[in-house]
């Protein structure tokens, strides 16, 4: 979902206090991301960068693939759900110096899977899901 999708998507959050955890969190792939938790709603949430994918075909050729609904806009993405300031402090400490290191998206990742709170995991943020074309 973009933006406008999530703030609609619960009347709670648009008026929420959000606390911005850096905008600069980057995957080991280089994607890249802005992390934020919505007060009202206990939400941790990602946006991430839309990125395109080259995929390599059988025979050596390079292809660019992106899905179309994420070509020209960032997507948000639920991660986490913590109930409290207190807890998210406590869960993400040391998260400026991880989100400045490569691989930081996947420690942020890592922290939410050990304290119990993530949210959504059955299925990864699409970043890793690549669409080929077959033509």
């Amino acid at each position: 979902m973009d933006i406008e999708e999530f703030y609609d998507g619960d009347p709670r959050r648009r008026p929420s206090a959000e606390i911005e955890l850096g905008t600069d969190w980057h995957d080991t792939h280089g994607t890249q991301y802005e992390v934020s938790w919505v007060e009202d709603t206990g939400e941790l949430y990602v946006m991430r960068e839309p990125v395109p994918h080259i995929v390599e075909d059988p025979f050596g050729g390079l292809h660019p693939s992106i899905r179309a609904q994420e070509e020209t806009k960032m997507t948000v993405h639920v991660v986490a759900q913590i109930a409290t300031h207190d807890d998210l402090e406590r869960i993400l400490a040391g998260w400026p110096e991880a989100m400045a290191r490569d691989g930081g998206a996947e420690w942020l990742a890592q922290r939410l899977r050990e304290a119990g709170v993530s949210v959504g995991t059955e299925e990864p943020i699409p970043d890793t899901t690549v669409d080929v074309d077959p033509s």
